[in-house]
């Protein structure tokens, strides 16, 4: 790509496209005439967005200084989209490495704007004194502002629109309590701001003249306290007014495993969001509308934006979803496919059936495993292992499914991620629930010689030491049960299904 300012927009490039506001991003370009190259460490996971076969997508990481070079040439805008989000005890140490290697290759690669999605961070507390996610926030904006490429950070709160972390954690709360005792931060003043506003300022800085380098507040119209966003969201969902009382004793420690103990946002995700909400984060300029090409839009109220994005949670609309980036600390190895592979034990389950129905009513009932539908077999076990994934800091299973009848490359599956698809034919899920070793779970549809439909089921487990090979061998003798269950049920269904539609009934 070369620099020019034809008609066909700016050439943008996205990181954190895998990401929830990336994801969303990506297409608000493409809609305003840009074109758009996305980078990401699996470009797999990419591939099944609708808007995929209109943006380039090219293979790297922000710690990798080479392959941002390759994805930053001919750039005329940078979107920075990425953190470490306490990804361990160095997260601090990754997003300033991360940031100074994209600012000089972007400064390098002559980049024309940087535009940066940061935290609002609470007006006169010394940075040694905010949360190290916010403090590891401020500091990335500060380097990407140094950078010598005029740079846009845009500063926000709460970002309510479905599938947020922030709309999910403040929807189950109020939504599966009804009395709650909450920590002090329910108090706490912030300014909410609806998810398309914040795609709004970010398409529209990409135009911002070259000579802003600064940062920016933005928020909603309406600055709320954390119970006042839970009473309006219960009277906007058409709950019974909850009850909510406050007590002190709640650290952001033991906040976070009490949000992760009632919504699907796991621990490590809710502690830097529940840390966030220690300071009043109010906007202290509105100056953004004025650096922004077009009218001024009406920024949406808070009411507004629950609605919508409840409207979206209904009707199965939720383009992307907090957990379609990656948990912090959860596998990401490919499975081995080499049959000459010298990785180590790979221990494997196999079973196979024959199913009374069609290939094509297999494939949806494995599609649409997890989330409400379950695992098809014994629920306890399943709901046990889930608990316990989540007491060892895990993401259990309540992060369900972002769409209920249909998977895509990098959705989150409970505490799986669908590593690949082959529509019709084949599902592979990588495990991130807490293991000592790597484990996947093949579910595929084969016809035989005769025409009949086969479902083929493939768990394996990749050992990491000792403690990988007793983990295994203590829990074999339970997978007859767990695993040829799930085999038998996904086969009834299937046949279940197929004799309530003739159309998909067995070949004979």
């Amino acid at each position: 790509m070369e620099h020019d300012d034809t008609r066909e927009g700016l050439r943008c490039l996205v990181t954190g496209a895998t990401g929830y506001i990336g994801g969303r991003l990506v297409p608000e370009l493409l809609s305003a005439g840009h074109r758009v190259r996305c980078l990401a460490r699996s470009p797999d996971r990419l591939r099944d967005h609708p808007w995929a076969d209109r943006a380039e997508v090219v293979a790297g990481d922000v710690t990798d200084a080479a392959s941002v070079a390759r994805a930053l040439a001919g750039v005329d805008v940078a979107y920075y989209l990425v953190h470490a989000m306490s990804s361990g005890k160095d997260f601090e140490d990754t997003d300033r490495r991360a940031a100074l290697i994209f600012a000089e290759q972007a400064r390098v690669a002559g980049v024309r704007r940087i535009v940066h999605l940061s935290g609002l961070t609470p007006a006169g507390v010394p940075e040694h004194e905010l949360s190290p996610h916010l403090r590891s926030r401020a500091e990335v904006a500060r380097i990407l502002l140094d950078s010598g490429v005029p740079t846009t950070v845009l500063r926000a709160a709460v970002v309510i629109g479905s599938g947020s972390a922030s709309f999910e954690m403040l929807r189950y709360l109020t939504e599966r309590l009804p009395v709650m005792v909450t920590p002090s931060w329910v108090h706490t003043r912030i300014q909410p701001v609806a998810v398309r506003d914040v795609l709004r300022a970010l398409v529209g800085s990409a135009r911002m003249p070259s000579d802003v380098n600064r940062a920016f507040d933005i928020g909603g119209p309406e600055v709320l306290t954390y119970r006042q966003m839970m009473l309006r969201y219960a009277a906007v969902a058409g709950l019974p007014r909850r009850i909510i009382l406050p007590v002190p004793v709640l650290t952001p420690g033991l906040s976070s495993h009490w949000v992760g103990l009632v919504t699907p946002v796991p621990a490590s995700i809710a502690r830097p969001l529940t840390e966030s909400l220690r300071h009043e984060v109010v906007c202290h300029e509105d100056d953004i509308a004025r650096h922004l090409a077009g009218p001024p839009a009406r920024p949406t109220g808070f009411d507004d934006a629950v609605r919508l994005a409840l409207q979206r949670v209904r009707e199965a609309r939720v383009t992307t979803r907090w957990s379609s980036a990656s948990v912090p600390g959860a596998p990401s190895d490919p499975l081995p496919t080499d049959p000459d592979w010298a990785g180590g034990s790979l221990y494997s389950d196999h079973r196979e059936l024959r199913v009374d129905a069609s290939p094509e009513a297999l494939w949806r009932v494995i599609e649409g495993i997890g989330g409400e539908n379950g695992w098809y077999s014994f629920p306890l076990a399943w709901a046990v292992r889930g608990r316990l994934d989540r007491l060892m800091g895990g993401v259990g299973l309540r992060r369900g499914r972002r769409d209920a009848a249909r998977l895509r490359v990098g959705d989150s599956l409970d505490f799986w991620r669908v590593e690949a698809i082959g529509p019709g034919r084949l599902l592979r899920l990588r495990a991130e629930m807490r293991l000592p070793g790597l484990a996947w779970l093949e579910m595929g549809v084969v016809t035989d010689e005769e025409g009949r439909t086969r479902y083929r089921q493939r768990a394996l487990f990749h050992p990491h030491g000792l403690l990988g090979q007793v983990y295994w061998w203590s829990v074999s003798p339970f997978h007859a049960i767990v695993f040829g269950g799930m085999a038998r049920n996904i086969a009834r269904a299937a046949a279940d299904s197929a004799a309530r539609d003739p159309q998909h009934a067995p070949v004979r």
